[in-house]
Formats: structure tokens, sequence, C-alpha cells
């Protein structure tokens, strides 16, 4: 008893010194009366968590602080941003109401915890409607963006102290994190926060990876800190005698971007060169802030060679989240490429505190492109009819975007995501103009609607008052309002073709003699496998239901039931795990009690035995078996927790898997042989197929081999990477395939 009550008193004292460190970091924002504020929040949530405890056995109360101290100190929100952050959980978790909130702390502070609390089960696992739940939770940027802020905040924690959490919720946190949470970030201008949240979601879904890179960037530390110093040296005097004050320093790449650079170039770590980047930060008057910049690169250019391919100017024309910093890369004094990153005091608050740090600054950018885009979503979810997750595929596709800047014919500028056609500018311009557009000038060319626009073209819209929107116009635009206006037109096209069609289908039941009623229609939906009655109608009308058919249902009154595919609820999920029967095979376990049960392993991953797995529930093909790398596992996690199911492997496997191999090598006599005698002689492994390209010297081969596990596919790598001439093996997977609604 003595020890609890030591335990109790030294969590108490860890308690107050959070809190006083929260204090310290949200000192600057303080003004007369919100230090009391704060203590007046802090003492409730103390009070209405006292009972309460985290997974790891600490007191609940240190998770509202932590959020409250990211909200402050690497957010830069303000004290009722504070409060709020303190609270965000006490509604939905204790007996403290909404209106004690508002009595307490008035309007504005109870309208931001209701929104938190609206959307704190946006992602539960439970869920079958967790797009539903995010649009819902994007509403609340409408009203107030601190909402979303604070969910970062929270979001963010939850993701530094996952350790103590089963593995499947790890992988369920983390696949959201990366499909949502950081692409908001992103565009919230909270690039620090972006990178923390998607290399904690790799060290739990590619364990391995973040491992192995992580250890070899610690390798490489002292060697690459000494790098940085030579090459910061030269630039730092000329500088300082040109009179410019600046901070200047290396900052290694996240773990994430690094990864994504050896995949996408299919390279090992080891030919990863740009591990780091250089960033100047110059102390100059706003006045002054764009010629400096300039002055900075040209020092910076003078004392190394530039690559003249690699100059991003976001000084002249900042992202849409506020973002402006000049990017270049410099050929470093080792023969190496090095990014440089220059931008003033005030550009780095906003290109590390994102929307807060922009809004401290708004007098100076009232024009400001994140204003731009708060509007462009709330305009989105004006949108009442569009399908939650097709809208939420739009508006990640949106979110992650970078941007190029289109001119109109008299010279204003209008901010398109990367790929967008000269059809997204004309939705962008006005949804009429979008509707109506036949085809574009660009630079006073004529183009075709679906050309890809470059930056800095000049758009000029024809437009016919015959023309309407066409569902081939979904193929290739690429921003969410030209898509949630082509969907919205074609949806009301089609209802006016079904109301003609209602009526061709009332007057031959009743030659039929067959009743027009709700039963009769549905059964004649199903009869014909469609999903409402209004694509019966339709089909009506298209002719694409041959009326004599009806006398054949007529006949036969068989009704099939059809279901849609993505209307499967949580009870179908466990019958389905339930009623599918064991088979012969024994490799995979799968289930929360792990019983043995019928799978198919997912074509997009190719998964093989020692590969991290999850099994999902489909509605057609019994479970698929995923990797947990797979490129549509974030998608299928976040969008569809609650068919989830654990799976891994057994220690017996003596089937073969198929899996693909990427060799890339010097091109020599005798180099495709050795390979196929390393894999068919010296490991008994098979060929499926073999496809070499060879290009003036250089060898590049695809080979799908069957291997029995993991381990076996590894020991082959390594064989072949002893091969003379060769010089990278890499395992790739099928490219990444629509997930078929979830099917």
């Amino acid at each position: 008893m003595k020890d609890l009550v030591i335990d109790l008193e030294a969590e108490k004292a860890e308690i107050l010194k959070r809190y006083r460190a929260l204090l310290r970091a949200s000192k600057s924002t303080l003004q007369k009366g919100d230090k009391r504020m704060i203590r007046k929040a802090f003492e409730m949530a103390v009070e209405s968590h006292k009972d309460m405890r985290r997974k790891s056995g600490e007191p609940y109360i240190y998770h509202p602080i932590a959020v409250a101290q990211i909200a402050a100190e690497e957010i830069g929100l303000g004290t009722t941003s504070i409060v709020c952050a303190l609270l965000h959980d006490v509604v939905e978790d204790t007996d403290v109401s909404l209106e004690d909130i508002e009595r307490e702390f008035g309007k504005k502070v109870a309208k931001i915890i209701d929104g938190l609390t609206k959307i704190s089960g946006v992602f539960d696992t439970n869920s079958s409607l967790q797009a539903e739940n995010f649009r819902k939770m994007l509403l609340t940027l409408a009203d107030d963006v601190r909402v979303i802020l604070i969910k970062l905040a929270d979001r963010l924690h939850n993701m530094r102290t996952m350790e103590f959490m089963p593995r499947d919720k790890q992988l369920k946190l983390s696949s959201e994190t990366v499909y949502l949470y950081a692409p908001l970030a992103h565009r919230l201008g909270l690039y620090a926060i972006k990178s923390e949240l998607e290399d904690l979601s790799m060290k739990y879904m590619e364990r391995e990876t973040y491992q192995f890179i992580k250890k070899k960037l610690n390798e490489k530390k002292a060697e690459r800190e000494k790098f940085i110093y030579d090459f910061i040296q030269p630039v730092k005097a000329t500088l300082e005698s040109q009179g410019l004050q600046a901070d200047i320093f290396g900052r290694p790449k996240s773990i994430h971007s690094i990864w994504n650079k050896m995949k996408k170039k299919a390279i090992p770590f080891e030919e990863v060169y740009d591990l780091f980047a250089i960033r100047v930060i110059l102390d100059s008057a706003p006045e002054n802030e764009k010629a400096d910049c300039w002055k900075a690169y040209s020092i910076v250019t003078d004392s190394y060679r530039p690559n003249p391919d690699r100059l991003r100017d976001w000084v002249s024309s900042p992202k849409a989240n506020g973002y402006e910093s000049l990017h270049t890369t410099v050929m470093g004094p080792r023969g190496q490429w090095v990014e440089v990153q220059i931008r003033t005091k005030r550009m780095n608050e906003i290109a590390e505190k994102g929307f807060a740090a922009h809004w401290k600054y708004k007098e100076s950018s009232s024009d400001s492109g994140l204003d731009q885009w708060i509007q462009k979503v709330r305009e989105l979810l004006r949108n009442p009819d569009s399908n939650a997750l097709d809208f939420l595929d739009d508006f990640k596709m949106n979110l992650f975007s970078d941007e190029i800047f289109i001119f109109t014919p008299k010279g204003a500028l209008i901010q398109l995501p990367s790929n967008a056609t000269a059809l997204d500018f004309a939705f962008e311009i006005h949804t009429d103009v979008g509707a109506s557009c036949i085809g574009a000038k660009v630079n006073h060319k004529l183009v075709p609607l679906n050309y890809n626009l470059q930056n800095g073209d000049q758009v000029e819209i024809i437009t016919s008052s015959k023309q309407t929107p066409k569902e081939d116009w979904l193929n290739f635009v690429v921003t969410a309002k030209a898509k949630a206006k082509i969907k919205s037109s074609l949806k009301e096209a089609k209802r006016k073709i079904a109301e003609d069609g209602k009526e061709i289908l009332e007057r031959k039941l009743k030659s039929l003699k067959i009743t027009y009623n709700t039963e009769n229609i549905h059964k004649l939906t199903n009869h014909f496998k469609l999903l409402s009655s209004q694509d019966l109608f339709y089909n009506v009308a298209k002719g694409i239901i041959d009326l004599k058919d009806l006398k054949e249902y007529q006949a036969t009154e068989k009704v099939v039931e059809n279901k849609p595919q993505d209307k499967i609820d949580q009870e179908q999920v466990q019958n389905l795990v339930r009623t599918i029967k064991s088979k012969d095979s024994d490799i995979l376990l799968i289930g929360e009690d792990l019983q043995k049960i019928d799978y198919k392993l997912a074509s997009c991953c190719n998964p093989i035995p020692g590969d991290d797995v999850f099994g999902f529930i489909t509605v057609n093909e019994g479970i698929k078996i995923h990797r947990t790398n797979c490129p549509n596992a974030a998608k299928l996690m976040a969008n569809y927790g609650y068919r989830i199911v654990k799976a891994r492997w057994t220690n017996q496997h003596e089937l073969a898997f198929l899996t693909g191999l990427r060799i890339t090598g010097i091109d020599d006599v005798g180099l495709i042989n050795k390979l196929t005698t390393v894999i068919s002689t010296d490991f008994k492994v098979n060929m499926r197929s073999l496809t070499v390209d060879s290009d003036n010297g250089i060898f590049e081969g695809t080979i799908m081999v069957y291997v029995n596990d993991t381990s076996h596919l590894d020991n082959l790598i390594k064989r072949l990477k002893q091969v003379k001439g060769v010089t990278g093996v890499t395992r790739f997977d099928s490219a990444p395939t629509p997930v078929e609604k979830a099917s």
C-alpha cells in the first residue's frame, strides 16, 4: 500500500511537471486571463480522467496534456486550441457534457469540442462507414480548421505511443495515418508532422525496412556531419561578407522519403545520395525577403555548380498551402548532388507550422492559396450526392498533388494539381464553362480536352451550348471539383432518362397484367441483376432490357438476390468467416482465433510465406491475403477496417509461390546463361517467365520465379547479386490495382 501511495505521488508530480512544460510552450501566445483558462481546463481534464489509464498503464491525463503540447509547440496554436486539446476526450469518455463545457469555457470552445467528439469515431474499427465519417470530419473544416489541427496532434501522439497496442491495431492506425492523416498534414503545410506520421506508420507497417534504413543512417552519421560542415563553410563566409544574416544547417531526409526513392528508382540504400538537405534560413526584413533569397541563391550557385533542371521557385509562386522557398540541387565538393533550400525565418515558420503560422502572417497574404484550398473543400462538401468512397479517393488525390500554375488569357493565375488537363482548368474557371467545354487553346495552339497542362501554360477555353458532360471525361480529369460536377451532371441526365423508362415500364406491365408496385419493381431489379430501380428504368429507356424478357420473368418470377458489393455489413462478415470451410491446405492460419480457413492470395502484391500479411473479406471470393505493405493495404484498412482479419503463416511451406525479380547489370556475353544456371541448377527454382531488355550495354530483366518463402527468396537474391556483371536485384510486385469496390 505504501508503494502505491508513493507511485500516486510520483504520478501527481509528473502531471504537474508536464503541465508546466505546456505553459512554457504556450508562453508566446498567452494574453491576459489565458493562463487561468488553461488552468481551469487542465483541472477539469485531470478530474474527469482521474480513474482512467492508457494501455501502457500510465495515467490517461498524460495524453491530453501531450496533445495540447503538440498543438502549442509544434503547430503553434493559441489558448483556445490548447484548452480544446486538454478537453478533447472528456465529452466522449466521461460524464462531462457539452453544456458543461459551454458554461465553463464559452460557445467557441464547445463548438470545437463538439467537432472533435463527432469525429472521434471516424476510423472506429467496428464502423463500416469510415469514408462517410471522414467526410463529416472534413465538414468541420468549413467551421473551424482548428478541429482538424487538434485531431492531427491527437493522432501524432497516439502514433508516438503505439508500442503497447496489439499488432492488428497498430496496422489499422498506421494505414489510416499514411492514407489520410499524413496527406492532410501535408496539405495544411505541416511538413514536419507529415514526415513524422509517415515514418511512424512505416515503423509498424514495414518494420524490417524501417529498422534497416534507420541503422544505415546512424552508421553514416559522422561522415554525413563532416560533409555538411565542409559544404556549409564557404557559403556561410560569403553570406556574411555580403551582409546577409543566416542560419545554415543540414536536415536528414525522412526514412519514409528515402524508402520511396529506393522503390521509385529500384535502387539499394547505398545508391541514395541525397540523404539530407542543406537549409539556409535568412533573417530578412519583409520588404527584402524575395531579393535576399535570390541573392543567397546566387552565392550558393557561385560556390557549387547547380543542376539547371532542379530549380524550384516557390518564392515567386507559393504553393497552395502557403509554402514559400527556393529549392536547388548543386554538385557538392565530393562529386555528390546536394539539395539546398533557401527561405526566410517567416517562410520557415510557415513551412514548419503550416496553417497556424500562415494565420499569424495573414495580413501580408490575404489572398492565400490555403484560403482558396479550404474554399474548395467547402465546395466539395456541398455536393451531397457523391458516393463517400469516390469522394474520399478524389479528395485524397487532391490532398497530395503538387501544384502547377496556369494563366488565363487575361493573365490571371490559376493553381491546379500537376497532371491537370484543359478540362480541369475549364471547371476551375466555372462549373458551367467546364460542362460546355469542347476544346481549348494552350499557348494559342488548339488542343483536346484531355491535354495535360504544363507549368506556365496560358489557356483559353472553347465552349458550345450544345455540349454536355460525357462519362469518359471521368477517365482523365484529376481535380475533385471537375469529377464531382461531371458525376452530378451525369446523374441528373440519367435521372431524366430513367423517368421516361419508368413510364415505358409501367405501360408494359399494365399490358401484361402485372401490378406496378414497389415489390414487383424490386423483384425485377433483382431479376436483371441491377443495383437500383433507377438502373432498371434507365436500361428500359435505353433499350438495354428487351421488354420481351418480361414475359420470361412473368413465367418464372425467379428472384435473384443481388446486394451491392460495398454494402456488406458486420453480421455478413462474421457469417462469412464462420461458413468458409476448411480445406486440406494448412499453409495459412486466418481469423481472430487463427482457425484454418479458405483463402486466396491477392494478385496485387503476391504474398509468400514469411511476408507480414493480413486477410481481407471479399463479397464473392472469400478471404484474400495481402501483404501489410501491399499497394492497396492502406486503402483497404482505412476504409474497410471491419473486414480485416488477422493472418499468419504456419511453418509448413511445401508449395511454391510466384514472385518477381527485377535484375539490372552490365550486358555481357553469357549473362543470361549464368543467371538461369543459378536459378534452375543451383537453387532448383522453377521460372515461369524471363523478359530481357538490353540498351547500349545496360542489361535489364524481369524474372518470375517460384519460391518457398521469404528466406528462400532472400538467399536467391543474395546469390544472384554475386553473378559477375549484375549491379542490382530487387523483388517487385504487380502494379497497384484499383480496389474493386472492395469485393
